[in-house]
């Protein structure tokens, strides 16, 4: 996801380099792409809030939100990018993070080791089990299964978080120069815009947006 967004994620050179080998391994037609097109800048993608939020942008997010020190973190994903390193600002004021490798024991997990439809499904299944689930990312396909999964069956009582990213990208680059209280305000307004169900644009996933005739129940 990391390499696939074409985003920076403040590593610098080193960085730049280890996503791009991993890009030609992994993603081969996107690096073609990059050399014969002129793709949007990492800056320019940040801006428009199509990068999935990093570990630092999320603790913040999820700060002035109100979720305190004692709320306990499920983080999704197969690896992350910069490894434990990477997820201090998370775990310093979030103690209780747990990733499904550290949630399972070693014999719990090892039937799915070899599989990564599988380990996605154990995270999905903790995912629609939570008591609310917020969107770091940028509409991956476990995200967006989620979120529609959480809509359809919630009933209003499964909380998504879903901000507006771009919104988003605003008040980080401002964040130094105000205060935490209007910090707080603006996050929360960044979420409100997108906390509405709307019913699935054109040509969008149904599994995103199941709020459409092909999923609800016809009234009779």
């Amino acid at each position: 996801m990391v390499a696939h967004s074409l985003c920076e994620f403040g590593g610098g050179e080193e960085e730049r380099r280890e996503l791009e080998a991993y890009r030609e391994i992994h993603f081969p037609a996107l690096t073609l792409l990059k050399k014969t097109k002129r793709l949007p800048s990492p800056q320019e993608l940040r801006s428009e809030g199509l990068c999935p939020l990093t570990p630092e942008e999320a603790v913040l997010m999820l700060a002035a939100l109100g979720f305190n020190r004692k709320t306990h973190i499920f983080v999704a994903g197969a690896q992350i990018y910069g490894g434990q390193t990477r997820l201090t600002a998370l775990t310093t004021l979030y103690p209780n993070l747990v990733t499904k490798e550290n949630l399972l024991s070693p014999t719990e997990l090892n039937p799915f080791m070899n599989f990564s439809s599988q380990l996605a499904a154990l995270d999905f299944i903790a995912c629609t089990a939570s008591d609310a689930f917020a969107m770091t990312d940028s509409g991956s396909q476990l995200s967006s299964l989620v979120s529609g999964f959480r809509i359809y069956y919630g009933g209003g009582r499964m909380p998504t978080i879903r901000p507006n990213k771009r919104r988003l990208a605003d008040i980080f680059t401002k964040n130094n120069t105000i205060e935490w209280k209007i910090f707080e305000q603006r996050v929360r307004k960044a979420v409100r815009q997108t906390k509405h169900v709307q019913t699935r644009p054109k040509a969008r996933s149904v599994y995103r947006y199941p709020r459409c005739k092909e999923c609800m129940c016809l009234s009779t």
